[in-house]
Formats: C-alpha cells, structure tokens, sequence
C-alpha cells in the first residue's frame, strides 16, 4: 500500500525532482550543435574562393538543418533523463565550440 501513496505522489508532483527541463534541453543541444557544427564549417568556407563561399554556407546551412532536426530529440531526451542543470546551463551560454565541449567533458 505505501507503494502506491508513493507512486500517487510522484504522479501528482509530475517527477519534478528526476526530470530535466525539456525546453532548457532543447536550447543547450541546438546551441552545442550550432556551435561546433559552425566551428568546422566556417573553417572549410573560408578556404573557398570568395566567389564560391555563398553558396558553400547555403549548402552547409541545408546541412546543418537536416542534421539537426535528426538528432536534436535524441539529445533532448538524453538531456531530460540526465537532469545536469549545470551542464544544460553552461551549454546554453556556450559561445563558441570550445567553450560547448568544455561543458560536456568528464
């Protein structure tokens, strides 16, 4: 019986406590992702010709979108079962790359 006070317990308070934010998750993978995937594009773009380099970043820009939408609700979920608000903070202020990897490292 007390099993079941405690599963109408968690039930009602919504597991508050062992969730992460989904929409805070979604916010830290699109920018991880932005920022690193950004990082080696621009790096191939700029070795272009100047004349080539549009259409490299619309092509590198259809990329990233296609990759993202395939792998951002995977990260989300990951996030959320994972509750790090302070790695979820921290990739969500990253600025660059190096600074979204470094939130991440073991």
């Amino acid at each position: 019986m007390r099993w079941l006070a405690a599963l109408f317990f968690v039930f009602m308070t919504g597991c508050q406590a062992c969730k992460g934010d989904p929409e805070k998750c979604d916010r830290a993978c699109r920018n991880y992702a932005q920022q690193v995937f950004w990082e080696g594009a621009n790096a191939e773009i700029d070795k272009l010709p100047a004349d080539q380099r549009d259409a490299a970043r619309k092509q590198k820009m259809a990329e990233f979108a296609a990759n993202l939408e395939k792998g951002v609700d995977l990260c989300v979920s990951k996030c959320v079962s994972a509750n790090n608000t302070k790695d979820t903070d921290c990739l969500i202020g990253a600025k660059s790359a190096a600074a979204a990897k470094a939130c991440v490292k073991d």
